[in-house]
């Protein structure tokens, strides 16, 4: 999808998602309203994969620090996460997760459901916390 397609539909442009994907029946309520809890598991793995590639391996969830449902999300939505890094610590990376739902996709209706940050720590083999590297030794 290129940016000006992006901008025409509402989702935010310039930026690259990280997940994309479209829940079905099981991932629901016999309403059709998909589970809280199987949308804060694919925001978990949309903000993960920043803070890996960052940390240049391994990481692991450490803190939900906020977590805001600001619309349903319904069976057949394909939902869009965008992920970005905002502070990064000693062993520690703050990734801010931003869900988009299209719904109609053949009306292009975009709606915003779903912000969160979340914390994850560098591990290593032995799943003890590790330095994050520095930046100039990953380029």
């Amino acid at each position: 999808m290129t940016s000006q397609e992006q901008t025409s539909r509402g989702l935010p442009p310039g930026k690259m998602p990280e997940l994309r994907v479209m829940p079905s029946p099981s991932d629901a309520n016999v309403y059709g309203d998909v589970f809280g809890g199987w949308i804060m598991a694919q925001v978990d793995i949309a903000g993960s994969l920043p803070a890996t590639r960052r940390a240049n391996g391994r990481v692991a969830t450490i803190a939900v620090n906020s977590f805001l449902f600001k619309h349903p999300v319904f069976v057949g939505d394909l939902l869009t996460f965008y992920a970005d890094i905002v502070k990064v610590g000693n062993t520690s990376i703050t990734v801010n997760v931003e869900v988009y739902a299209e719904r109609n996709r053949l009306q292009a209706n975009i709606v915003k459901v779903t912000e969160a940050t979340l914390t994850y720590v560098a591990t290593g083999p032995d799943r003890k916390p590790r330095p994050v590297p520095p930046i100039e030794t990953l380029l």
